[in-house]
Formats: C-alpha cells, structure tokens, sequence
C-alpha cells in the first residue's frame, strides 16, 4: 500500500507540474481576455440570472430544475471536504501563501467556469426528468468526438462518485469519531452504514429529490458554517492584518520566490482550490446543463457564481479561523483536524460538536452532487437500466467503504484522476470556446436592448448538434404559447435593428 501511494503521488505530481497547470493557468488567461473578464464584467447578471423563474410546461409543471436548484446541486459538490479538510491540508502542506494562489485560480478559473456551463446548457439533452448533459455531451454534439466524451464519463465516474464520496464519507466518520474523543473500533462502521442507508434513500429517488434536498441543505449547511467562521473573525478581529499578511507575504516572500518551496505552494493552492470549488474540472456543467433557462450564458453565469461563493466565501472563512489561532504548521495535523483543533480551541468543545453536524450537512450533501454527475455520465453511455441500479447500488456500498478506509490512498488517486479529468475538459472547452463567446455577445446584445435574453440555435448558424434550443417560437420546452411568441417577437425586431 505504501508502494501504491508513493507511485500515485509521484505520479500526480508530475501530471499536475507539467500538464494540469500549465494549461489551467494558460487556458484561465486566455478565456479572461477573450471574454472581456466575463468573470467580474457580469457579476450584476450572475445576481439576477439565479433568481429566474423556471420556465413552465402546459400543464403548469416545471420543465426540469430551477435555475437556483441547479446551483444548489452544484453547490453541494463543490461546497464539502475541500472547504475544510481541504484548506486545511494547503495551509499545513503549502502554508498561508497557498490561500493566495487558491483565490487567485478562482477568479482566473470562473472564466474557463463561465464556458465550460454555457456549453453544456447549449449541447444539453432532453430526458424524462428535464434535461441532462455536461462535458460528455459538448464532446459527442459538439465536437462529435463520442469517444472523447466516453472516456471523459468513465474518468468522471471514478473520481465523483466513487473516490470523491468515499473521502466525505471518511471525513464524517473521522470527525465524529474525534468529536465523541473515542476509538471504538465499531463505530466508524456504524457511521458508515448510517450514512450509507441515508444515501440509497435519496439516490434510488432520482434528480428531482436531490434537487429538493439540497435546496434545503446547502443554504443551511453554508450559514451555519459561515457563522461559526464569523464569530471567530469576530472575537479575533485585531488579528485579521496579521492573517492578510501572511497569506500575501508567503505567497510572494523572498525565500519563497527563490527556493522550489514557491512551486510547491502555487501547486498545493491551485490543486486544493481545485478539488474545491471545480473551476474548469467539468463537474459543474453536469448540474448547470439540468437547469431550464432561457439562455445558455445565463447558467454559465450561476456557475461562475457557485465558485465564487466556494472560494471567496467557504475556503476564505475556513482559512481566517486556523491561521487567527496561529497554528505551528510544522507540526500540524492535516486537514480536518487542523480545523477542528482551531475552532475548539477558540470556542470550546461545543463548537467541535456544532462543526460535526455542519461536517455531516456539508459531505453529506457532497455525495448527492457528485451522485447526481455520476448518473448523467453513466446515462451517456449507456441506457440500461440494469446498469444504472448496479451503479446506484456501488455509490452507497462505496460510501460506506469510504467510512472505514484510511484516507490518503484515495485521496492521491483522486488527485490523479481529478487532474486528467480536467485536462480532458479543458482540450474540449478551448476548442469549443469560439462557440461560447458567441453565445456572449449575444446575450449581451439582447441585455443592452434591455430584454431578457432569449437564446433560439438559429441564431448560431453553422453549428449543429443543438437540440433542445428550437428554431422559432420553441425556446426550452413547451411552454406557455403567447409567452414565445411575445419573447420571439421581440427576439425579432432586435435582430433586424442590429
């Protein structure tokens, strides 16, 4: 095992150092220009594109998820382990500077975040819940490249549902088993078929139950978490200085810039802030492309808003609250521990036991995203229903091994996968990019006309696979008839004045 996980570190780091950030960083910068920084330029519209209605059916029912629903879904994966455990390993590994280059990366990748959910809502699919899609699917309709989009869906499988789950689930047994201050050798199992049983309850309901339970865990999980961060802030307010120092002294320092110690904490924050808020990693998309909207750009903007929400707000309180208690990171414990440690410290052990539940709504709700971008992948592949019960069945049992299973293994093995996912995605998003800046302008254009931008696929001559945007009068769905056509007439008359 030791051999294992030499080779897959070793392994990782070489594909994250020559491959994964060059192109990260490379393709990050190039989206920012082209775009005209969509990431900061539309930060208004990401606002008001999350509280859109969700286009109705004739019968008065939702056409698929809500605008707010799909960020929530994609909220949940994104806002888990990484947040906590996650900041908590690239201060102890890479220290304070690591949270510079985090935040850095989230606002350079919420562009290649912008294009990677605007593609996926263009290229998405009908299905008997709404709409499905992603990268797999962008990759097939989109470049009619099936073969890429498959291997894309397998990588996607192994890493989410699998390896990803099996770390949250770890985290929860872990730090319930440090709240209770225990090693009982029966507990951690205990946990494990508990959480198990909760996650078959949910995944065996389908998408619209995830949509609904995260719509209520998300928000609550996030405030509670967010308050616990505050009242830290609060009490330690004179050491914020000190905190912002740090971060932007070790992460341009000196000793830093000249010792191999720099390329290490540029790695460490880029690779954690990553695996946290998904950034160009082509998970989100599977959740954006599941909304009904009426135009592509307006999920790339709820996506783009979910990273930020991520980073700036999640891994930026979770930092403040272990480098105020001023930890000795040469011999601190990683990860979880080093969390739990500071805020125990602070606010005393009911705060261990408040971060416990908080830990359970976050990773909890984690395994249902990344459930939910499973699901869409394997239904790319195939259609069997038997398959899709097999692969159900293997997420709750992967879950439950995730809960007894020591932790580092796994988590060098997503490291690796999650690496050659995005490197995957992002080849596809940059030669499908020319497309997404068209979808930009337009919606743009229709905003300075002062409409709400409606989007049909004969406005993107030239490019096929589109299904779901019909010509004309039927923008996503069937619904209500005198509302196409007022939308269809004032799409219209804008293009004739333009």
């Amino acid at each position: 095992m030791d051999a294992a996980n030499d080779f897959l570190l070793t392994w990782g780091d070489y594909l994250w150092t020559w491959l994964v950030l060059p192109v990260l960083v490379v393709l990050g910068l190039y989206f920012t220009a082209r775009s005209g920084v969509v990431q900061f330029r539309l930060i208004p519209e990401m606002f008001r594109t999350l509280t859109d209605k969700t286009p109705q059916t004739t019968d008065g029912k939702p056409q698929s998820v809500s605008a707010f629903q799909a960020f929530t879904i994609s909220a949940a994966s994104r806002v888990g382990v990484g947040n906590i455990a996650g900041v908590g390993t690239a201060i102890a590994m890479g220290g304070p500077g690591a949270i510079f280059w985090m935040w850095l990366m989230a606002f350079v990748g919420g562009a290649s975040s912008f294009i990677e959910s605007s593609l996926a809502q263009l290229f998405k699919i009908r299905d008997k819940d709404g709409f499905r899609g992603g990268p797999a699917y962008y990759m097939q309709r989109g470049l009619k490249a099936r073969w890429m989009g498959i291997v894309f869906a397998i990588v996607l499988i192994i890493c989410f549902p699998f390896a990803f789950s099996s770390l949250q689930a770890n985290t929860i047994a872990a730090t319930v088993t440090s709240t209770l201050n225990t090693e009982l050798s029966w507990l951690p199992w205990a946990i494990g078929i508990a959480v198990a049983l909760l996650t078959a309850l949910v995944v065996f309901g389908g998408v619209r139950r995830i949509a609904s339970v995260t719509q209520t865990l998300v928000p609550l999980m996030a405030l509670g978490y967010l308050l616990l961060g505050l009242i830290v802030v609060g009490m330690n307010i004179t050491r914020l200085p000190e905190v912002f120092t740090a971060i932007f002294t070790q992460a341009f320092g000196y000793n830093e810039v000249l010792s191999a110690a720099f390329g290490y904490i540029v790695l460490t924050g880029v690779k954690r802030g990553m695996f946290s808020n998904e950034a160009g990693l082509g998970s989100a998309p599977n959740a954006g492309a599941s909304a009904a909207v009426t135009h592509p750009v307006k999920q790339g903007l709820v996506q783009t808003l979910g990273v930020y929400f991520d980073t700036f707000l999640v891994c930026t309180i979770t930092a403040f609250i272990i480098l105020i208690s001023q930890p000795d990171l040469a011999s601190a414990e990683r990860g979880i521990g080093l969390t739990q440690g500071a805020l125990t410290g602070m606010l005393g052990d009911w705060a261990g036991i408040a971060l416990s539940v908080i830990i359970f709504l976050l990773a909890f709700s984690s395994i249902l995203g990344n459930y939910y971008y499973g699901e869409s992948n394997i239904e790319f592949i195939t259609g069997s229903r038997p398959v899709l019960a097999a692969y159900r069945i293997l997420v709750v049992l992967a879950v439950l091994a995730g809960s007894v299973a020591s932790a580092d293994l796994v988590w060098n093995f997503a490291d690796g996968v999650m690496g050659l996912m995005a490197l995957i995605n992002l080849i596809a998003i940059a030669l499908l990019s020319g497309v997404a800046f068209r979808l930009l302008k337009d919606y743009t254009a229709q905003r300075r006309a002062g409409r709400d931008p409606v989007f049909t696929r004969d406005l993107l001559p030239g490019v096929t696979g589109i299904e779901c945007w019909e010509d004309e009068l039927t923008v996503t769905g069937p619904i209500d008839v005198n509302v196409q056509k007022h939308q269809a007439e004032k799409h219209r008359d804008h293009l004739h004045d333009h």
